[in-house]
């Protein structure tokens, strides 16, 4: 008893390491967003700063700072002026001493930089941006849903010549990788004039995604035969079963397949890139590489950006938890 009370404790202290190494970047993100330019990146030899801070300030808006090197070393006082490349004019004791940056340091308190929001907002069309990748995720979201759906329940439900065969080749073309049939499909899609549209990101979602039809079929096959041979009886039709026993029964995995799915698209970069050509059809993933090559530098409003784009996945996510694992645990029972 005593060795197993052991191993649940090793087990959770285990699990609570891989979680901080895991979270460890989006904490670093958050806090990154929230300094100022100057607190990002530490001082050689120093570590780095985890809570966001501001400089002190006297009541006439002056920097408070620390004397370090010199007679006055360990003092505290105000800088009066700075100028870049020259010696700064700090205030000690009455007396007024022209010191180098290295020579002081500017006392800090906490406080969040709540500009870099804002300078990122202004920087990027933010709203717009948003607009369109809802648009995308949403439509993926209802194709990908209704059409894993129907197409799984044929596999799972309705016993038909060669299912098993065509199941088998709707699974071969996962382990076909996507960079082969990149060039391909984009002259279909160019052919079609739908390229510098939203349609190729929308459209092939209606047509069934083989990995959510895999997890579907598996989900509809655990879900008892009596019931679809009771409604049968009774003179519902195969789609009548669908839309009133079996959807109803499989809204965990409705959910899981809806969540994968508004995940990936959110955050897909490479199929906007191709297809989209106009700077107002672009999406947040988009935007985002856009914004860090024209602001390379302003690394506060891009870590700003980078979170307002990562929260609404963490806040869905905590929202969808129960449902989310309810279907991947209930998935697969039956195959």
């Amino acid at each position: 008893m005593a060795n197993k009370h052991k191993f649940h404790w090793v087990a959770h202290l285990c699990l609570l390491s891989a979680s901080v190494t895991f979270v460890a970047p989006f904490l670093w993100m958050v806090s990154t967003s929230l300094k100022s330019e100057a607190r990002i990146f530490p001082k050689a030899g120093g570590p780095p700063q985890w809570i966001p801070t501001a400089d002190r300030l006297d009541t006439q808006g002056r920097r408070i700072v620390k004397v370090l090197e010199g007679p006055f070393a360990g003092k505290q006082g105000v800088e009066l002026s700075a100028h870049e490349g020259e010696r700064h004019e700090i205030l000690v004791e009455g007396k007024t001493i022209a010191l180098w940056p290295e020579e002081f340091e500017v006392e800090q308190r906490l406080g969040f930089q709540w500009k870099n929001y804002v300078a990122a907002l202004q920087k990027m069309d933010f709203i717009n941006n948003l607009r369109n990748t809802l648009f995308i995720c949403v439509f993926c979201v209802v194709g990908t849903v209704i059409s894993s759906g129907l197409v799984a329940y044929s596999f799972a439900r309705i016993p038909w010549k060669g299912r098993n065969v065509v199941f088998l080749c709707v699974l071969a073309t996962m382990m076909i990788p996507y960079q082969v049939t990149l060039i391909p499909l984009f002259a279909v899609y160019r052919s079609l004039g739908w390229v510098g549209t939203f349609k190729p990101l929308i459209i092939p979602s209606f047509f069934g995604v083989p990995f959510y039809i895999f997890l579907l079929r598996q989900f509809f096959m655990g879900i008892p035969e009596d019931m679809s041979a009771a409604a049968r009886i009774d003179g519902c039709s195969e789609f009548g079963i669908f839309l009133r026993i079996i959807a109803p029964l499989a809204k965990p995995a409705f959910a899981t397949t809806g969540l994968f799915t508004f995940l990936f698209e959110w955050g897909d970069f490479l199929n906007p890139l191709i297809y989209l050509q106009d700077d107002r059809q672009y999406t947040l993933a988009i935007a985002l590489q856009q914004f860090q090559s024209h602001h390379e530098s302003a690394w506060g409003p891009l870590m700003a950006m980078s979170t307002l784009i990562t929260l609404p996945i963490i806040v869905l996510f905590f929202l969808t938890q129960r449902t989310f694992i309810q279907g991947i645990t209930m998935t697969g029972l039956k195959g």
